[in-house]
């Protein structure tokens, strides 16, 4: 059973095609990433698979499970990071993970992923006291805690420095080879050569390439991912609202 299947989803908002009939799947224990310009389709496609937006045609399967009708069951397995998080002003980082833990029937010990991610110290700071780094690697803690058997992640390491990164990758290489499966987005092409086994390519809504990241090189004139990245993008990034 494929941990993730997508097949010829649409999504459109008015006039814009956000999505249109991408497929993709995901087995279990893979680090799938799906990359695009601002404004290609990453994020509606993520909150497709969620169940958090309804699409207008195709299907997807997460799990076994319907993201629109089985969202309760899917909560307790699946772990999700945003980019942009917003939490009340005092909660210190003790107090958002202990929240966040009492919402799941089996979490991980929080306190054991805070010194993994390297931000144990912080346990008694207020979460609007640490740094874009420090909150990043936290949102990826508070991804972790349920347990789950596939996590999303956005943009994971933007805000880290080059060890922290690092850093970062070995803990997620890990959770890997224990059978977590993930799926990321990210801007960092040695990011995405580092940690993933398939990626998928979105410009303006349609899918361009799926595949490994060798196989992307192989079919492009370049023999760098970065580069040949872009020769399939073929556009400026922008800096218009993400779809």
């Amino acid at each position: 059973m494929k941990t993730i299947r997508i097949d010829a989803l649409c999504k459109a908002y008015g006039s814009t095609q956000a999505v249109n009939n991408v497929s993709l799947s995901v087995e279990r224990g893979e680090v799938f990433g799906l990359l695009g310009a601002n404004g290609a389709g990453k994020s509606t496609t993520i909150e497709c698979v969620l169940g958090t937006k309804r699409f207008d045609s195709g299907s997807i399967s997460i799990l076994g499970m319907n993201p629109q009708t089985e969202r309760k069951e899917l909560f307790e397995r699946v772990g999700v990071q945003f980019q942009e998080s917003s939490y009340q002003d005092k909660i210190t980082v003790a107090e958002l993970c202990e929240v966040t833990q009492a919402l799941y029937k089996y979490p991980l010990d929080y306190t054991g992923l805070l010194k993994q991610f390297g931000i144990s110290d912080k346990y008694k700071s207020q979460v609007s006291e640490l740094s874009g780094g420090q909150k990043q690697r936290l949102f990826i803690v508070l991804a972790l805690i349920p347990n789950p058997d596939v996590v999303f992640l956005d943009e994971l390491t933007t805000g880290l420095d080059v060890r922290a990164r690092r850093d970062v990758w070995k803990c997620l290489s890990n959770l890997k080879r224990k059978g977590l499966t993930i799926f990321l987005t990210s801007h960092f092409m040695d990011e995405i050569e580092a940690l993933c086994d398939r990626i998928c390519i979105l410009k303006k809504g349609t899918s361009i390439f799926y595949g490994t990241v060798q196989e992307a090189i192989a079919g492009s004139p370049f023999e760098k991912f970065e580069e040949a990245y872009l020769w399939y993008t073929n556009e400026e990034e922008d800096d218009n609202e993400s779809i």
